[in-house]
């Protein structure tokens, strides 16, 4: 039984410290964030599980053996670097906080007076449940098409369930994976469910994905589902004069390049006079740099290795101009949405330089609103299911989008 303990400990110590300090150099870079990203946001649970183990080992199998003092040692100091992510985790909602004041104005929740929780307090259960998504009070419809295709062109509506709305604010949701994966069921549920219940109408859409369909097929599709959104989104009683682009990863990137470039006929062919224009842009932890042009050596590597052979099928020593055209850091410019940029410092998977050099330039190059807030602890993913971290990090969101549509009303209104 001590053998047993001690394995358990000293594994557990392990990870806990690679979610503490990550593997981020060239291929470690991907079993850093598999094996760190659930342990740092599933901490007071593997923490808990921790405790019922040394507790056991202290007292039931303390019978039969001796207590495995390697194990007991491996046990504290797992106990310590998740005790330390937990700790990480819950300081997350004062410096986000924080980071609204700086951007937006210490008074910005005066200019909120939208219903709902405007707190950054944890929602009962949310840590104890972490995959329980669903709300009693929000409804799904389901594979609506917003284009011809199968189910790859079909998108969900989430809004609140028995309510009447008119001109309700719109959130849009592009999923992550690498543009190769993923599904409209699987990404921003926590944030949609949340901004529905407050009244809001989310969209959540598939995409065609690589290398079956080479990429600019991503970002076509994503344009087609917003341009859906404008000509539609009124019969389910949304707003389409107010709409909010999000996503994380890939889906951050799409966000961020389909609110950079409304309009432009490479990414609309044959439906260039559709309106594919966006209010303001949430993307966390997106890729910002396709092309490498900040010389980022993950960027390259990125570019190099996966992108060029398995999203665009091309060479980027010989067709660098489509990869500098995908890159939402070659389409700032003075009048760009506003942005909420969100990443972690502890991602592995996309550096967390590509979101420094892209929110430098959105200050430097546009006249927006430029919100940042770059999260200590953080690896990729890590609002996939719920957490200390991931709770935190939606109600910012909320205020952020509550602020944002309050003072947009405002500025139509003058």
């Amino acid at each position: 039984m001590s053998r047993g303990f001690r394995r358990r400990q000293l594994t557990l110590a392990a990870l806990a410290l690679n979610a503490v300090r990550p593997m981020a150099r060239g291929r470690s870079a991907i079993a850093g964030f598999v094996l760190g990203w659930p342990v740092s946001e599933l901490a007071p649970h593997l923490l808990a599980l921790s405790a019922v183990d040394t507790a056991a080992e202290l007292t039931v199998r303390r019978r039969r053996s001796a207590p495995s003092m390697t194990g007991m040692v491996a046990a504290g100091a797992a106990a310590g670097l998740l005790g330390y992510s937990i700790a990480g985790a819950r300081r997350v909602g004062t410096e986000l906080d924080q980071a609204l004041r700086d951007s937006i104005g210490d008074g910005y929740l005066d200019q909120i007076d939208l219903p709902g929780p405007l707190d950054l307090r944890l929602p009962r259960g949310s840590v104890a449940r972490p995959f329980s998504f669903r709300q009693r009070d929000v409804e799904v419809l389901k594979d609506i098409p917003y284009t011809e295709g199968g189910r790859r062109a079909h998108l969900d509506v989430y809004r609140p369930k028995g309510r009447d709305l008119s001109r309700a604010p719109v959130l849009i949701q592009i999923h992550g994976g690498g543009w190769t994966i993923g599904n409209k069921e699987e990404q921003g549920l926590i944030l949609m469910n949340r901004m529905a219940q407050q009244g809001w109408i989310c969209v959540s859409a598939n995409y065609r994905l690589a290398p079956k369909h080479r990429f600019p097929t991503q970002i076509i599709d994503v344009k087609r589902a917003i341009a859906w959104v404008h000509e539609h989104i009124a019969e389910y009683g949304g707003d389409p004069s107010y709409v909010v682009v999000t996503g994380g990863s890939a889906g951050g990137h799409l966000s961020a390049l389909a609110a950079l470039t409304p309009g432009l006929a490479d990414f609309q062919p044959g439906f260039e006079d559709s309106d594919t224009s966006v209010s303001a842009c949430v993307p966390f932890y997106g890729v910002y740099d396709l092309a490498g042009m900040t010389e980022d050596k993950p960027a390259i590597e990125m570019r190099d290795r996966f992108l060029g052979p398995r999203v665009f099928g091309k060479d980027p020593r010989t067709d660098l101009d489509a990869f500098i055209q995908a890159s939402p850091l070659a389409h700032v410019n003075e009048h760009t949405p506003d942005f909420f940029v969100i990443h972690g410092r502890n991602d592995t998977l996309v550096s967390v330089n590509q979101a420094r050099a892209f929110v430098k330039a959105l200050k430097e190059r546009s006249d927006a609103s430029v919100t940042y807030a770059e999260l200590p602890g953080a690896q990729h993913a890590f609002d996939v299911f719920s957490s200390i971290r991931s709770q935190h990090t939606i109600a910012a969101v909320q205020r952020w989008l509550q602020w944002h549509r309050a003072t947009h009303q405002g500025t139509m209104a003058e």
